[in-house]
């Protein structure tokens, strides 16, 4: 009887510990975009539905406005990093060149 509980909070502790691997591997491979698994080791993939799929059209529309734009703010920022950058004679000759000829 002794040996029985001995073995129980070992056993208790070995089935937490299995059980918590469980949970963070599932974790791990929804978080890393993987495909989950049913008891009989087959991907279970989502359904697609019309609504699934317009939901993905629209994200992907929005993704490339966003790159557009992320990709005009480059182009900005270099213009501005250029003009920190310049030396402020060639700034100045450079203004005074598009002002145009002194009245």
């Amino acid at each position: 009887m002794s040996q029985i509980s001995g073995f129980a909070p070992i056993a208790f502790v070995l089935g937490s510990l299995a059980i918590g691997g469980w949970i963070f591997t599932t974790w791990l491979r929804i978080k890393h975009g993987y495909p989950l698994e049913n008891s009989w080791g087959k991907a279970v993939y989502p359904q697609k539905n019309e609504e699934m799929v317009e939901r993905i059209r629209l994200l992907s529309q929005e993704n490339a406005q966003l790159r557009a734009e992320v990709g005009s703010m480059k182009d900005r920022l270099a213009v501005v990093e250029r003009i920190v950058t310049d030396e402020s004679h060639h700034l100045n000759r450079e203004i005074e060149r598009l002002r145009g000829p002194a009245n």
